[in-house]
């Protein structure tokens, strides 16, 4: 048999690292005013925006729709309506490489499209910035298209915090890709419940004119941030990419039904390895899985990391890829424990864990490299997300080798105590019975 590593041997400075580990956590929600909740679960709105000057605006005049559509290589125009023959004509970028060239085309290709280019002609057409929300009708309405020239200078995230200084602590402002992608997300967590227009932006009273309330706190969204950076970085140098709007009692629902999906989560945890294995391993499991949970929220806290939907996935993944480990852990100790029925049960766990540990470093270092890979390659929630998991991967490991086997060599160990009084104290009354006589 090879050589056994004696993972018992740090069970108790394991647990008292844990507890450091959640007592960090605990003085970090306080210290750090608690966890940075994402829109999702606090009232408020969220807009992403690029700050990208306008490349040129475009009016219609002509017969039935016009709608426009952009994708990385091409923009496309579509006429349709009573009375029009539906036609669509695309722009390829490889064939109009300038702006200049684009706008030429654009007005020589469809009757009623009207152009006006504003950015410089030699501008490439491949820096215009698109939206993925807002509606895309061509009308009389100068319909405004942005571009973002690589080498324009940087905007520092302090810069647009002075813009919106005026809003108060309500506002929060995160930067978003590369600094030369000048991409932020702007979060309003105002928590007066206000209706919604159609356009998604939350519509005030009379008396919030102005967005102000009785405090007299500027709380505006949506069309008030936009004017206030607008007013700071220049008239059509900003471009709303995405607008989200979350009311109050939405937040807090969907925060109550992410409490009860995990509680439910740990039940069916507990009754699947208690019905499997017995009580102290599906008690251990739910211990372990406690344990990640509460690293990650540790983590999410110091980091500042935001608290919504995508990071709540991220929990579940890594729970869910915890247990899986401790399953297969446990699966080995019940397999050793007939192999070697003599064996004290710490031995065995020790014989466990490392049989299996060649199976759990394979594993989290090939998972790992896919993790890392979104972490360097990818942007917002899901560079965070990615961030979350190996936090949580590392955890996993630790959670399954240190803590629920721990608790399970533990229980053992009360459960042969007990068995030892109960034999000590039958033997005592059998002796004493055989003095009486």
């Amino acid at each position: 048999m090879k050589k056994t590593i004696r993972f018992s041997k740090l069970f108790k400075p394991a647990v008292v690292f844990s507890i450091l580990l959640m007592a960090a956590g605990i003085a970090g929600y306080f210290v750090l005013n608690g966890i940075n909740l994402g829109v999702d679960f606090q009232a408020g709105m969220i807009q992403e925006v690029r700050f990208a000057p306008t490349a040129f605006t475009m009016t219609w005049s002509g017969r039935g729709n016009a709608i426009v559509s952009f994708d990385r290589n091409k923009m496309d125009v579509v006429n349709s309506g009573i009375g029009v023959e539906p036609q669509t004509l695309t722009f390829p970028f490889s064939d109009y490489g300038t702006l200049g060239a684009l706008c030429e085309a654009l007005e020589a290709g469809l009757e009623g499209i009207h152009v006006e280019l504003l950015a410089p002609e030699n501008s490439s057409s491949l820096w215009m910035v698109h939206r993925a929300q807002g509606d895309r009708h061509l009308s009389d309405v100068p319909y405004v298209v942005h571009y973002l020239n690589p080498e324009s200078e940087i905007i520092s995230i302090g810069t647009v915090r002075d813009a919106l200084s005026s809003l108060g602590s309500s506002i929060s402002v995160q930067s978003l890709g590369q600094p030369s992608d000048r991409h932020f997300m702007i979060r309003d967590s105002h928590e007066e419940e206000t209706e919604v227009s159609e356009t998604g932006i939350p519509a005030y009273s009379d008396e919030e004119e102005a967005g102000v309330t009785e405090t007299g706190t500027v709380v505006q969204a949506g069309g008030t941030i936009l004017g206030l950076l607008e007013e700071y970085f220049g008239e059509g140098n900003v471009v709303i990419m995405r607008s989200d709007y979350v009311g109050s009692r939405f937040s807090k629902n969907l925060a109550d039904q992410a409490g009860i999906l995990i509680g439910l989560t740990l039940l069916v945890m507990l009754l699947y390895v208690t019905i499997r294995f017995k009580a102290q391993y599906g008690i251990g499991l739910v211990i372990g899985i406690i344990h990640d949970g509460l690293v990650i929220v540790a983590f999410i806290i110091w980091s500042g990391m935001e608290f919504n939907i995508t990071t709540i996935a991220a929990i579940l993944t890594i729970l869910g890829y915890s247990t899986n480990n401790t399953i297969i852990v446990f699966d080995r100790v019940r397999e050793n424990r007939r192999i070697y029925p003599d064996e004290a049960f710490v031995n065995i766990l020790d014989i466990s864990l490392t049989s299996t540990l060649n199976r759990t470093i394979i594993t989290t270092f090939s998972t790992m490299l896919a993790v890392m890979s979104l972490f360097i390659f990818t942007t917002g929630a899901m560079k965070d997300f990615a961030l979350a998991l190996m936090v949580g991967m590392i955890s996993g490991v630790y959670t399954t080798t240190f803590i629920a086997s721990g608790f399970v060599n533990f229980w053992e160990k009360q459960k042969v105590k007990k068995e030892k009084k109960k034999i000590a104290a039958l033997a005592q009354a059998r002796g004493t019975a055989v003095s009486k006589v």
